[in-house]
């Protein structure tokens, strides 16, 4: 006889809040596991959050049925990060863009091919692609397809789940350079999920910065890669290679920060800051204003006009 019991639980993402602006890229930048996809899939409803509320166009989407978020889901799509596994082998990629025009009843079967046409044009494929299957594409064409399948039902809002991250570097720059061209053009809005700060840095307006479930730091992109606030972020900078080994090896020693201590456990977080087992300023914050990281959980607190950081070094900081 199986005994089921509950012996813990894991919170994959805890008190994480931020808005998105109409027409704006917000991304989202942490290393794996820190809960950044399921805050994209709690968007799109592929996972039902416990507890809080998404709000999409002043329209709560947790309270919804399944049938009145069928008819708003055709504005907000997703495209995932494996386009292989996303997308049925069985079927051409005609029938893969296709499909969601068919499922929400949209046009004849003759006008779908049409749509499927310029849809692959859109993303600067060519009306060959719709006959074949996915696995005779390669990575960047398969993302390709995604991104179309995205577009096909017009939406307003794209979670773009690290759909770079699989790719070679030469075609993620196309790639990014692709979704940048349709927000543009299309108005778009997107939720850019990675582990590359250096990638969303190039694409994002804003930057939201998590580490095990609980957001660190946001600000504007430019002003995060020029002057990062908490030491996490600081660390993923810091990670971030340097193309010309020239000038990596004439850096300051000190430049490439590297973490001591262990990545704390999902199911047994520390009690404060998330990052505290694993921050050089733990010990500085004990020293300067008497608080210990492990023990009491930074607020998050704008420093700077539109800078918001969760770190006791800033504690007695305001807004100018």
């Amino acid at each position: 006889m199986l005994v089921r019991r509950v012996v813990g639980h894991v919170k994959a993402v805890d008190d994480v809040s931020f808005a998105i602006s109409r027409g704006e890229t917000l991304g989202l930048v942490g290393e794996s596991g820190c809960g950044k996809t399921t805050i994209g899939r709690s968007i799109v409803h592929l996972v039902r959050p416990t507890a809080g509320t998404v709000t999409f166009d002043g329209i709560e989407l947790t309270g919804l049925g399944r049938r009145r978020f069928r008819r708003l889901y055709r504005r907000i799509q997703m495209i995932y990060q494996d386009s292989q596994a996303a997308m049925n082998p069985r079927m051409s990629v005609g029938d893969i863009i296709a499909e969601p025009l068919e499922i929400h009843g949209i046009g004849s079967r003759r006008s779908r091919r049409q749509q499927v046409r310029e849809l692959l044009a859109t993303v600067r494929l060519g009306a060959r692609a719709a006959d074949v299957h996915p696995h005779e594409l390669s990575g960047g064409q398969r993302q390709r397809v995604g991104i179309a399948r995205a577009l096909a039902l017009k939406p307003d809002l794209i979670v773009c789940d690290e759909p770079v991250s699989a790719l070679d570097v030469s075609i993620q720059a196309q790639i990014i350079n692709l979704l940048k061209d349709l927000q543009a053009n299309l108005g778009l809005t997107y939720l850019f999920i990675a582990h590359d700060l250096a990638v969303v840095h190039h694409i994002a307006d804003r930057i939201l910065v998590v580490f095990l479930g609980k957001v660190m730091e946001v600000a504007p992109s430019e002003a995060l890669a020029q002057r990062p606030l908490h030491p996490y972020t600081r660390v993923l900078l810091s990670a971030i290679p340097v193309p010309d080994p020239t000038l990596e090896a004439k850096a300051p020693a000190g430049t490439r920060r590297l973490l001591g201590g262990d990545l704390p456990s999902a199911a047994d977080p520390p009690c404060g800051c998330r990052f505290s087992g694993r921050c050089p300023t733990a010990e500085r914050v004990m020293d300067e204003h008497g608080i210990d990281c492990a023990d009491v959980d930074p607020e998050l607190r704008e420093i700077e006009p539109d800078h918001w950081v969760a770190c006791h070094i800033h504690a007695e900081c305001r807004p100018r």
